[in-house]
């Protein structure tokens, strides 16, 4: 374990959207610098198995980031019925962490601990902890802009690489997430699935993936 000279205890929390790497690498920038310890935890009220697919990508793709960056442990809370502040003010005691990073715009249930009142609770709750807000770079939301919400999709091998269907077959050789550029009266955009336990996106032209060792940059 680390232990920096000023015993800081960094903690991220995340949940599903594309701002959770941010969050992770800005919490392993702060960690790297004060040459701490690193946590970080994502709560969830549902349990395990019955999470979607893209759920189970963002987890595994912010696993990856964060054994990338060091941390010492990648806590997940299934089935949370608690309050949320309750579940990080709980883990920022057990981990004796001092400083929290939270996102300015997290989705769902995520979105209160950015509210004036609950920020009050959390840091009642733990008034020893700094609290870091990350806002969401504008770059991000452009890019957002690009693509229509993810759908269930299967990619089938064929001939000519491997071809976008969004029914269920014995046929499929992968199950994802297919991200359809906006304007377009066509399947293009961007599949992203799970591969080795690692997220990969690859481009999807005209209902096929010609490449799937090509990813997306």
């Amino acid at each position: 374990m680390k232990t920096g000279s000023m015993d800081e205890c960094i903690l991220v929390c995340v949940y599903y959207g594309p701002n959770g790497e941010r969050l992770i690498r800005r919490g392993g920038k702060i960690a790297k610098m004060l040459n701490c310890p690193l946590y970080v935890l994502t709560v969830d009220r549902q349990p395990e198995d019955e999470w979607d697919i893209e759920k189970s990508h963002y987890i595994s793709a912010w696993k990856k980031i964060a054994e990338e960056l060091g941390a010492e442990e990648f806590i997940i809370k299934y089935n949370e019925k608690r309050p949320v502040v309750k579940v990080i003010s709980e883990v920022a005691k057990q981990k004796n962490v001092t400083q929290i990073v939270l996102g300015q715009t997290a989705q769902s249930r995520w979105e209160e601990i950015t509210k004036g009142s609950i920020v009050n609770l959390l840091l009642h709750d733990i008034s020893f902890v700094d609290l870091h807000i990350v806002s969401v770079s504008r770059e991000l939301n452009v890019q957002e802009g690009f693509y229509e919400k993810g759908v269930r999709a299967y990619l089938q091998e064929g001939p000519e690489g491997f071809r976008l269907c969004f029914n269920h077959t014995h046929l499929d050789k992968y199950e994802g997430i297919f991200y359809k550029e906006v304007g377009t009266d066509f399947n293009n955009g961007i599949f992203k699935f799970l591969k080795d336990n690692e997220t990969v996106e690859v481009l999807v032209v005209d209902d096929y993936v010609r490449d799937i060792n090509e990813r997306v940059k």
